[in-house]
């Protein structure tokens, strides 16, 4: 007996039960509205949960990536954002290494060409020729502009990503060992000075020692004028040619004075530097600041293991990478190179004024501002200079740092060089964000602050900054 086998179903035919209960896989085709509604649930799904089309409409497979990749963004992110408010120091750590980094901004790349993938299996799962004639381009109009602010965002985060990490390497690239902080501080030497086109004898205009407080993040800031004569140096080369202090040296060829600022020139373009301090270029410094540093360390008394250099001719930059700076004026201020000749007007001369006043300079008008000396004299422009430093700190917030980051970081590169090794680099900026929370304190050897600048006491400059940095603990006076 021959058994009749049983008709062949075409494969594409499906029950109508499963197309009422499973639509988006199962759509009825011949509805028009069913497959724009569809074709609208779709491209919202993709965008509020890549993958999620493919897992109820498409290829499971590439569903379940598309899902598991959001879900690990996702889970990336929510504990990023937990490590950065409970656990600063790890964040940073990490925010800052370099392979941690390369590995971000592969896995961003990655996530914004997997939501490309997404996105165009999603318009194929849409079939757009089954849905209405007006609606099929809004849902690909729609579908492209959500691709576009998705992987677009996620491309752009990439690119940020690689900037800190570039920026970083170009800044921290070379430096010296880390070292423990002395005597519960960090001193960083703050350089500041031209190296623009023309200037092979540039000195360093301003000089100043930050002091961090390892424990609190307190900050001081001790400016040095640039012509202090006679300062004794620290231990090391320089102490060895000048037991007595620093002495100029005339000569009509290259000679130079016995100021501080003049150590470029002797160390530099009078003499070879890397003689006397061989491994300066090697660790990211050069003779010349090893040399302030020694003179630094012998003027004030405490150890500086690092510096840190601000290019005076992209300063500018900075500034307005920041969205400017706001400063409160004492007294009205010209901009401008100075007279070409003795006894010119200032008038004849200044190329503008910098009012006095609150004022929002952009970097132009700051760094006049740090540099005017003309109807001013060298430690007037010392105050300046610190008072635009604080300010700086002051508005260097995350929040500006986070809003215009390419230009800050392109600018720090081109502004900023030092010898801070990068593994210090996470414990300082912790450092920093304690001392926005504190006032600044700032010690100015000048005149106003009782030193001789022609024959300054450096026993009494050592004691100053001393009691500065370690004042006496007040004792309790006994009750009578």
């Amino acid at each position: 007996m021959t058994v009749a086998s049983p008709p062949r179903i075409h494969s594409g035919y499906r029950a109508p039960q499963v197309v009422e209960e499973r639509p988006l896989r199962y759509p009825d085709a011949s509805s028009r509205a069913m497959m724009t509604r569809r074709g609208w649930w779709l491209v919202l799904l993709n965008f509020l949960l890549p993958g999620s089309a493919q897992a109820l409409a498409g290829n499971r497979r590439l569903g379940r990536i598309g899902l598991g990749a959001t879900l690990a963004m996702w889970l990336t992110a929510v504990l990023s954002v937990l490590c950065a408010l409970l656990w600063q120091s790890v964040f940073l750590t990490i925010a800052t290494n370099w392979v941690v980094l390369v590995a971000a901004q592969v896995l961003l790349v990655a996530y914004a060409v997997l939501w490309i993938v997404l996105t165009v299996d999603t318009l194929r799962l849409v079939r757009l020729v089954r849905t209405g004639r007006a609606a099929r381009f809004g849902i690909a109009a729609l579908a492209i502009a959500l691709l576009v602010a998705a992987s677009g965002t996620a491309a752009y985060a990439a690119n940020v990503v690689g900037s800190a990490r570039d920026t970083l390497g170009e800044i921290f690239g070379e430096s010296g060992p880390a070292v423990a902080p002395s005597d519960g501080y960090y001193n960083i030497l703050l350089l500041g000075a031209d190296s623009g086109a023309g200037r092979d004898s540039m000195r360093f205009d301003s000089i100043s020692v930050v002091s961090v407080n390892a424990e609190t993040g307190a900050a001081t800031i001790t400016g040095i004028p640039r012509d202090m004569p006679h300062f004794p140096f620290a231990e090391g080369p320089m102490q060895d040619r000048y037991p007595d202090g620093h002495q100029g040296f005339s000569d009509p060829t290259c000679g130079w004075g016995s100021g501080i600022n003049q150590l470029r020139t002797e160390v530099e373009v009078c003499q070879d530097g890397n003689a006397l301090y061989p491994d300066a270029v090697g660790n990211g410094s050069a003779p010349a600041i090893e040399a302030t540093k020694d003179a630094a360390e012998g003027i004030l008394g405490v150890e500086i293991p690092y510096y840190v250099f601000i290019d005076m001719h992209g300063f500018a930059a900075l500034i307005d990478a920041l969205g400017g700076v706001d400063i409160d004026v004492a007294e009205r201020l010209p901009e401008g190179g100075g007279p070409s000749y003795t006894g010119q007007p200032v008038d004849e001369w200044a190329t503008g004024w910098i009012e006095a006043g609150p004022q929002h300079m952009d970097g132009d008008t700051a760094q006049w501002y740090a540099r005017s000396r003309y109807t001013t004299d060298d430690f007037d422009r010392m105050e300046r200079q610190r008072i635009l430093q604080q300010a700086i700190l002051a508005q260097f917030t995350p929040q500006t740092v986070l809003t215009r980051f390419q230009d800050v970081a392109s600018a720090g590169a081109d502004v900023v060089q030092t010898d801070l090794p990068q593994s210090l680099l996470p414990f300082l900026v912790d450092l920093a964000l304690k001392a926005k929370e504190l006032p600044v304190q700032t010690i100015e050897l000048t005149p106003a602050g009782g030193i001789d600048e022609h024959d300054p006491d450096y026993a009494y400059i050592k004691e100053l900054v001393r009691t500065a940095l370690h004042p006496p603990t007040p004792t309790a006076t006994p009750e009578s």
